[in-house]
């Protein structure tokens, strides 16, 4: 259990690394393509993006079946089993990228030029960024079976190396647009797809030389095929549900304010999306950890993963989240340029999304450990899908357009509430002592540094408010976490730890 451990924090300081460099790259890259792109042709990149990532919904839902049937096999040592994981995924994942292709030019261009609210002189363009990104999207998924193997191995530390390698490759791709006359939206896109290539191949080459079960061979265990199918046919419902949720939200965004709010979405996606990749970095550490606990029976560890990776889970992410909150209209100034409409307000609201991923996270991983995801997916994806009507409904009586996403947050909150009693009886969660123990020290953490912090930032401005709300928000969190978060046992271990390193210094 020491060593599991070990390696979740030796795996979480390397994810954590790779995200900071990342988000760093990431941020300065965005305001690098608005600038060169403007904001028009930004909007359009990110509605037509958001067309195409919405097909990834047939990978996504066998991503998670492939994890979760690696890491179970692994876990109970039975390399076998998992080489027969492998090579099944990878015969779907092609099925998927031909059923991708064929989607795309059907049903997805009779959307592309019946739907899409796209600036005639700009329509051309589009069409050819649509059909690059398509080409993008199939060979990212040809890379995923190379990816759930290294994960399921925890090589995070060459998962992270490649990682941060891509970052760099996309910031390269955007400086050299500067120095093309070319149409700049055509060319960033197909910069985008040469990457992915050159990402596909590094992933394959390090996969085929280091793992033994990432050799191809053809699988004839049919009850291996089912089992993969029936897991991401349930987890396809969730998948569709999330995709549909966020893209559906902005084609709904696009249709009644246009690519200037598009544009708006795009960079406040931005901002969340850096900040959930930090919490999705922590959570890939634990969550083979918790697949393979289970699988091995050490229920009692099972739990306490699932407690302590909530919480811990919850407060890395406040960390990024508060300072930002308090101070997004002064970060987007310096950040970009020119800020559109809309853009704070959104930024600040999908900030709060990730807090709530935090949680349901760990519960996620715990029912896909199980294995049966069936009434998980069908009621979670239920929820998700409830904010498409809810948010035309709202945007056609003129709400504005900010109201989508809290409608995305209040569903959420919904899901997460159902889904802590849920499995209560699934995995016989206690139920109380996670309210206790887990919800209700994170909204007092959450709560008093809100308020502390806020107190303090408003004695400042500009770079001085954003230095002291760092810096109290991080000692406050680290306090408060300490005294109310953790539990005895786990305060022994940190001390444990401290003091090791202390003497080992000395």
């Amino acid at each position: 259990m020491n060593s599991n451990s070990t390696r979740i924090a030796r795996n979480t300081f390397m994810l954590y690394l790779r995200q900071i460099l990342i988000m760093l790259v990431s941020l300065f890259t965005v305001r690098m393509v608005l600038d060169i792109l403007g904001a028009k042709d930004y909007g359009i990149y990110n509605v037509v993006a958001s067309m195409v990532v919405f097909f990834t919904f047939l990978n996504g839902s066998m991503t998670s079946a492939t994890q979760r049937f690696m890491n179970f096999a692994l876990g109970q040592d039975d390399v076998s089993r998992a080489r027969d994981v492998y090579s099944a995924s990878f015969i779907i994942f092609m099925l998927i990228g031909v059923l991708v292709v064929i989607l795309s030019q059907t049903v997805g261009l009779w959307f592309f030029y019946t739907q899409l609210n796209i600036p005639p002189e700009r329509q051309g363009a589009s069409f050819v960024v649509y059909q690059i990104s398509i080409a993008s999207l199939v060979i990212a998924i040809l890379r995923t079976p190379y990816s759930a193997t290294i994960i399921a191995y925890e090589k995070m530390s060459f998962f992270a190396f490649v990682s941060i390698a891509e970052s760099l490759f996309r910031l390269v791709n955007v400086v050299l647009l500067k120095f093309i006359n070319f149409d700049k939206l055509i060319v960033y896109v197909l910069l985008i797809c040469m990457t992915e290539i050159i990402v596909v191949l590094i992933y394959k080459v390090y996969s085929n030389r280091t793992f033994e079960i990432a050799h191809f061979r053809f699988c004839h265990d049919k009850i291996l095929f089912r089992q993969l199918l029936v897991f991401s046919g349930w987890s396809f419902f969730g998948s569709i549900a999330y995709l549909g949720r966020g893209q559906g939200t902005n084609v709904l965004i696009n249709i009644f304010y246009g690519v200037g709010a598009n544009a708006a979405m795009g960079i406040a996606s931005q901002v969340g999306a850096a900040i959930s990749s930090c919490l999705a970095s922590f959570q890939s550490a634990s969550s083979p950890q918790i697949i393979k606990s289970y699988s091995m029976k050490e229920y009692e560890y099972f739990m306490s993963l699932i407690f302590w990776v909530s919480k811990i889970s919850f407060c890395l992410v406040l960390f990024f989240v508060l300072p930002l909150f308090i101070n997004t209209e002064f970060v987007l100034r310096i950040w970009l340029n020119n800020v559109p409409e809309y853009t704070v307000t959104f930024a600040q609201l999908v900030l709060l999304s990730p807090l709530i991923s935090a949680i349901s996270g760990p519960l996620s991983t715990s029912i896909r450990a199980t294995g049966d995801i069936k009434k998980y997916q069908l009621v979670a994806g239920c929820f998700m899908l409830a904010c498409l009507p809810l948010s035309f409904f709202l945007l056609s009586v003129g709400f504005k357009p900010s109201w989508t996403i809290i409608t995305n947050l209040t569903l959420d909150s919904l899901s997460l509430l159902w889904f802590i009693f849920y499995l209560g009886k699934m995995i016989n969660l206690n139920v109380i002592s996670f309210f206790y123990n887990v919800m209700a020290p994170v909204f007092i953490i959450a709560g008093v540094t809100f308020a502390i912090t806020s107190f303090f930032g408003s004695l400042f401005d500009d770079w001085n408010r954003l230095f002291i709300t760092c810096i109290v928000s991080s000692i406050t969190i680290i306090c408060l976490m300490y005294l109310i978060g953790l539990n005895k046992n786990e305060k022994k271990i940190v001390m444990h730890w401290m003091q090791s390193k202390i003497a080992f210094k000395i």
